[in-house]
């Protein structure tokens, strides 16, 4: 495993034309004038590894269940679950009207560490969500790694919520020079 620079992590979201600039509306329902397309950069194998490795690099020293929040992070904790050897769970936005009805998708014990995996992070309102499910569903989570921290509010929600927020880069490193 080789942890990639937040550098070289930048230049392979910018190659796979991941960052936009216009008006956009965000899921939040506000408005950027930049627009990070996970869709782009979660189906880019270049992009994909080098996430993996460096989700990996920062996971080694856990052996914390990992968790996807669905739909957008779902490649990513396949592939660093892949890369680490490692089983995950995937958190729905809510639970399915029908066949199990779950929530929380996959094998979860009660009391069992997890770390959730996300792909952008702006007020964190998705990545407490899918904590907060986790939590229902027994699990222990006190961290998410996120690819980009959009700096919107999401460190400070997520602290309130007694959970760390990481990423791997953030807007400001992702924009700088770009404008």
């Amino acid at each position: 495993m080789s942890e990639g620079t937040p550098q070289e992590l930048i230049a392979a979201l910018r190659e796979a034309d991941a960052v936009k600039y216009g008006e956009f509306e965000l899921s939040h329902g506000g408005t950027s004038d930049y627009y990070v397309d996970k869709y782009l950069f979660e189906t880019d194998p270049h992009c994909l590894r080098l996430i993996a490795d460096a989700f990996a690099e920062r996971l080694a020293g856990t052996d914390a269940k990992l968790a996807g929040v669905a739909l957008g992070a779902v490649p990513l904790v396949a592939v660093t679950a892949a890369e680490l050897d490692r089983p995950y769970v995937i958190a729905r936005k809510q639970a399915k009207e029908y066949g199990t009805g779950n929530r929380i998708e996959g094998r979860l014990e009660d009391g069992e560490e997890v770390v959730v995996l996300e792909d952008i992070a702006t007020t964190g309102q998705s990545a407490v969500d899918a904590v907060e499910a986790l939590r229902d569903a027994g699990a222990t989570v006190n961290r998410v790694l996120v690819v980009v921290d959009r700096e919107e509010g999401a460190e400070e929600l997520l602290a309130a919520h007694d959970v760390e927020l990481e990423s791997l880069v953030t807007a400001s490193e992702l924009l700088a020079d770009q404008e």
